[in-house]
């Protein structure tokens, strides 16, 4: 284990929030200083003594840190950088959370006395913020992408690997640009199509609100992440512009391309464009988690009958498995089961599944 003493946190929301409590976990000698504009936060962070001192602003303990993790949007973290750049010792390392690096990177690179660098972004989230919904185990088994910078030296490398891997990351050296450019496809641009869905749903509702009776299974897993914080998007998507507009434009060209194929009734063309989705679709591995926050859910396949909900809740409630929501799906066109239960992680959604299995009920994962 790389010896740290310190490490101060800017930002304690989910992420920041979230990274202190595994610190905490891992490294429980570690020092650990938040800052963070919601006090109320901070002093629940010290009372559940996951952080030693919680502060408002930028001070001495801040400046004095081994290494400095800021966990806010990308325009703040750049603003808390140049705050940092000529004060923080010659060896402190400076790393960000942002959903974007070539930007934050450059700008770096730009000050006059730039920091010790790397750029940083976990590929976890939820569609929660804020402390009071962080946990310990949002990094295990995630992507933790690393962007070094002129001012990166191998050891500074070495170093947050091993922090990361502490809190059961898995941590990848990319460029800046090779970042925006993955993350660009597989989830700025996605929010916006999630979002322009939902939009078209919303232009295309009548007064019975038909679209909103029947929009279940399918529909609301590919638009889930539409329901994701507006200001934060508009950030990210203004912070990578130039590539969300190119994507946006082959991602055009593939939609022409396929109105060409339903217009002049292209059989084949149609049945390859779906069958080459799937067969890239189905390659993905269901190991590692993503960058898009993942869905923590399972269908059972039961009759309706009196106390059925009630006899599954009761079950795992006995085995301490904690249910974020439990409905029936009344709108189900190509989803096995009509019970939907919610739960709060992998690990209580594993159990719950292997739970339910065992005694008998038809379970489906959904992937």
């Amino acid at each position: 284990m790389v010896k740290i003493n310190s490490i101060s946190i800017i930002g304690l929301g989910l992420i920041g929030g979230s990274l202190a409590r595994a610190l905490r976990l891992k490294r429980p000698g570690l020092k650990i200083y938040a800052v963070d504009s919601c006090i109320s936060s901070l002093r629940l962070a010290e009372q559940e003594e996951i952080i030693d001192l919680g502060y408002s602003d930028i001070c001495p303990d801040v400046y004095n840190s081994e290494i400095i993790f800021i966990c806010t949007p990308v325009r703040k973290a750049m603003e808390y950088l140049a705050g940092l750049s000529d004060k923080v010792g010659e060896n402190c390392i400076i790393t960000d959370a942002a959903s974007t690096k070539a930007e934050i990177c450059s700008f770096v690179e730009s000050l006059n006395r730039p920091p010790v660098f790397v750029g940083g972004h976990p590929m976890a989230g939820t569609e929660k913020s804020g402390y009071h919904n962080s946990f310990a185990h949002l990094f295990e088994n995630a992507y933790y992408v690393l962007t070094p910078t002129k001012t990166t030296g191998q050891d500074t490398i070495l170093t947050l690997e091993a922090v990361l891997k502490d809190i059961g990351a898995i941590p990848i050296v990319v460029t800046p640009h090779q970042h925006d450019l993955v993350t660009g496809c597989i989830s700025h641009v996605p929010h916006v199509i999630a979002s322009a869905l939902v939009n078209l749903a919303r232009d295309k509702e009548n007064s019975e609100g038909l679209v909103k009776l029947l929009a279940a299974g399918g529909f609301k897993d590919i638009t889930r992440i539409a329901s994701s914080n507006p200001g934060m998007w508009e950030n990210i998507v203004m912070s990578n512009s130039e590539t969300v507009i190119d994507l946006l434009k082959d991602y055009t060209y593939i939609i022409e391309n396929f109105i060409k194929q339903v217009r002049v009734a292209d059989n084949k063309g149609i049945y390859r464009f779906f069958e080459e989705a799937k067969i890239f679709r189905d390659s993905f591995s269901t190991r590692a988690t993503g960058l898009l926050p993942p869905s923590f859910e399972l269908l059972v396949d039961v009759r309706d009958e009196p106390g059925i909900i009630g006899s599954i809740a009761t079950l795992l409630g006995v085995n301490g498995i904690n249910i974020k929501n439990i409905n029936v799906s009344n709108s189900r066109e190509f989803e096995q089961g009509c019970l939907r239960i919610t739960l709060s992680d992998q690990l209580n959604t594993d159990r719950a599944y292997d739970i339910l299995s065992g005694n008998s009920y038809r379970v489906f994962r959904q992937d």
